[in-house]
């Protein structure tokens, strides 16, 4: 709706004295001084909330609609991270199966965050001024004049943006900022609390067999050949298992065997079996899997990063970044002549953690 369609006594009265004020119009000549004539602002164009209060209400309901959609957002937000399990999963078409979690928290944060842009968005095009205004270009250095004018402007500002008066405006928008970062609080969560024992134990215990990663099949020393490695899991881990991942990090086996005169370090040798010898896969630099063994030199190498341990030797570093040697699992045979562990872990495998003692 242009403003020639729009009835002299239907134009606010603060929005015709706006043209004269700021000059709209008017226009300079060009001249042999002044080669570039300045075409001025056009006439202004009043929009249909400038001169029907019930359009404005409805503008001023749809951006207090979308501040509150933003408010509920957040506290599905807040609900969804307390109350969805991280482990549960859910099929999205046409993604696919996706962590329910993952999801719900992107989902509710993305609108919550769009509903306050929307929301900002269309209350500065349907209800803030939007008349044209010409100013010259001054220094950069402002004058008392500047920053006085600057200061009446900003007050014209806050005044023409109506906050005072869209009361269902203004106090939806402080409801979504006041709620919004709410989110960021509740992330905080994931510094706490304390892993407690988890890193610490894991599924090897007294009586575990010895599984081949392979063939699926317990162990019997007679399988494990003099320079051979040989990958294991415990017994009744299965790869199907929702938790197979997060358990499989950290009881992972790396079987060797060595000639019992070829271990150096005594407390490997009593934790091992006729020279059969069990250490964490896991390697103690960043948890990459170490999986690279020189039988000549009873050397495992971890690919990652190259850090080297001597397993005939306590598994101890002689290369690379890792910190400390890879743990040692204790292990026998039982009545039916299958490799069992006879204990945990007695330290926790895989990197150092500032909890560590």
């Amino acid at each position: 709706m242009s403003s020639q369609d729009i009835p002299e006594e239907n134009v606010p009265a603060e929005r015709a004295t706006d043209e004269d004020a700021h000059g709209q119009g008017a226009v300079a000549v060009a001249d042999e001084t002044n080669p570039f004539a300045d075409p001025g602002l056009p006439p202004h164009e009043h929009r249909i909330q400038d001169i029907d209060e019930r359009a404005a209400k409805r503008s001023e309901r749809a951006v207090a609609f979308l501040f509150t959609l933003s408010m509920l957002a957040t506290v599905a937000f807040i609900a969804s991270y307390v109350a969805i399990p991280n482990d549960r999963s859910i099929f999205v078409f046409p993604i696919g199966h996706i962590s329910a979690l993952n999801f719900a928290l992107g989902l509710t944060l993305g609108v919550a965050l769009f509903s306050i842009g929307a929301g900002a968005v269309h209350w500065a095009r349907t209800l803030m001024s939007d008349v044209e205004i010409a100013d010259e270009r001054h220094a950069i250095s402002a004058e008392p004049e500047v920053k006085a004018k600057v200061l009446a402007d900003f007050k014209q500002g806050a005044k023409e943006s109506a906050l005072g008066r869209r009361k269902l405006v203004r106090n939806t928008m402080f409801g979504a900022l006041a709620l919004f970062p709410l989110s960021g609080v509740m992330l905080l969560r994931d510094l706490g609390p304390l892993p407690g024992t988890k890193l610490r134990h894991t599924l090897w215990s007294k009586g575990k067999l010895l599984v081949n990663m392979n063939t699926n099949e317990p162990l019997r020393p007679s399988d494990v050949a003099v320079g051979s490695l040989t990958f294991a899991k415990p017994e009744g881990l299965e790869e199907h298992d929702e938790d197979f991942q997060k358990e499989i990090a950290k009881a992972a086996l790396m079987i060797v065997r060595l000639q019992p005169d070829n271990i150096k370090d005594k407390q490997e040798l009593d934790w091992s079996y006729q020279g059969i010898v069990a250490f964490s896969k896991i390697c103690t630099h960043v948890g990459c899997p170490v999986s690279l063994y020189e039988q000549q030199t009873h050397h495992a190498l971890c690919p990652c990063h190259q850090s080297t341990f001597d397993l005939s030797d306590g598994a101890r570093v002689i290369f690379g970044p890792a910190g400390h040697p890879l743990p040692q699992l204790r292990i026998g045979v039982n009545d039916e002549g299958y490799l069992e562990a006879l204990s945990d872990f007695e330290v926790p495998v895989g990197p150092a953690f500032w909890e560590r003692g």
